[in-house]
């Protein structure tokens, strides 16, 4: 992480936390998924979503600057709304909805590695891979959260260095025919197609947690979410506009898992399928490790608000360790039940629905924030009608799948619910429990 000489976070060290968050593997699970629901709008589908995250940035931004802490979202909810049930439930949601994500990047991880495996072996094998992943790196985290902590900067640059690869060269070779207007799905379902893979630009809200160690916070930290939200945007529309440019769309959903080493394929051959798919199970897994660790911590804070058992706040080794194993363990269940649809709607949701609660903090505290109410107001407009078209497509293709979307609102609200009617005594950090100046 690239720190300034009096040990703080300069601005290009906060811009590679928000783009190794959003292209922590993200693009690497959904981009088939995309595909399949944009066909050749799929470029339009990643500006969508990038527009809706590009307005949350703005709340975030002016958030992480009137009230710079650690706490990053729960924080911010926490101040607008107090220790209400609709608070406790968003932050239990937010913890479920990582849980979501680390499942996603574990699905890729095991996707990517099984091809290459022998073809009757894939199917196990990406279960076993799966697992592994999310064993092994818990198994770093209780020895040392730092063991891949350490290489993350060189695996951000890694991966990105191999994403404008494949766009440099892939650029060259589209057939300007498979991505005309006349090969879109229609406007709805494009829309909906952004919607269902926004979770790949969920990541820019790790930015709120380094606000406390940035140098010259307010001049830093905007300058820094903007870069890394717009520089993802249009690297996420450059490799779809690359790979529906390149590949037919029937050949791109038939590799949905791992969709990106396949596009890379025509242009780069096989070493070109290999170069990505390892990039992408090296992506993936320290997306794994940094996600696990920041969920593990988040479930110790809400614990410590009273929002979840109490043994989540205990501390093993200096390390909140049972939120840890909690957390692992769910994502070993949800990412070897669930299918690539069902998760990336779930994460998509569960972060349209966080994201609309922090525009709409924003816009309530307008005024302490310096902001225009009207943007914030604009963005949690935007979150909650993404997530309309999210769950009208959701209702027109795969109604089963809303039931496991509701499931998961409803375990939130009842995890929260349980507390209070459990009488846990619900209390809000204090500054200093953020990292603030009290």
């Amino acid at each position: 992480m690239s720190k300034t000489g009096d040990g703080k976070i300069g601005f290009w060290g906060v811009v590679a936390i928000g783009v190794g968050g959003m292209v922590g593997g993200g693009i690497f699970a959904v981009l088939g998924l995309a595909v399949q629901l944009a066909h050749g709008g799929t470029p339009v589908a990643f500006a969508v979503a990038g527009a809706v995250a590009l307005l949350t940035t703005y709340s975030y931004a002016k958030l992480s600057v009137a009230y710079p802490s650690r706490g990053g979202t729960v924080a911010f909810l926490d101040r607008a709304f107090g220790a209400g049930m609709i608070t406790g439930s968003l932050n239990v949601l937010l913890w479920l909805s990582y849980v979501v994500m680390l499942s996603l990047y574990a699905l890729a991880f095991g996707s990517y590695g099984a091809t290459f495996l022998p073809e009757t072996w894939q199917g196990v094998g990406k279960h076993v891979l799966i697992s592994l992943s999310v064993i092994l790196i818990a198994g770093l985290n209780l020895l040392s959260a730092e063991l891949i902590g350490k290489a993350e900067n060189w695996i951000v640059g890694l991966k990105v260095a191999i994403l404008l690869l494949f766009v440099g060269v892939g650029l060259t070779g589209i057939k300007t025919a498979q991505i005309v207007p006349g090969s879109w799905s229609p406007p709805l379902q494009l829309v909906a197609g952004g919607m269902i893979i926004f979770l790949a630009y969920e990541g820019f809200e790790l930015i709120a947690n380094t606000a406390h160690d940035v140098r010259d916070v307010a001049r830093t930290l905007p300058r820094a979410y903007y870069t890394a939200v717009g520089f993802v945007i249009a690297l996420y529309v450059l490799v779809a506009l690359v790979t529906v440019g390149n590949l037919t769309v029937d050949k791109i959903v038939a590799a949905e898992d791992y969709a990106l080493a396949e596009a890379a394929r025509p242009f780069l051959g096989k070493p070109g399928f290999t170069l990505i798919a390892v990039a992408a199970m090296l992506s993936t897994a320290s997306a794994i490790n940094a996600t696990l660790y920041g969920a593990a911590r988040l479930s110790y804070c809400i614990a410590r608000d009273g929002e979840l058992p109490a043994m989540l706040e205990r501390k093993v080794w200096g390390e909140p360790l049972e939120g840890l194993l909690i957390t692992a363990v769910l994502t070993l269940f949800v990412a070897n039940v669930f299918d690539l649809t069902s998760i990336s709607t779930l994460g998509s949701a569960g972060f349209l629905l966080i994201f609309a609660a922090v525009n709409t903090a924003n816009a309530q505290h307008a005024q302490r924030t310096s902001s225009q109410g009207w943007i914030s107001v604009a963005g949690a407009v935007a979150c909650l009608a993404a997530l309309g078209a999210l769950v009208w497509h959701t209702t027109r293709t795969a109604p089963t799948k809303l039931w496991v979307l509701a499931a998961m609102v409803a375990l939130a609200v009842t995890i929260e619910g349980g507390y209070r009617l459990a009488k846990r005594e619900i209390r809000l950090h204090e500054a200093s429990d953020f990292g603030e100046a009290p």
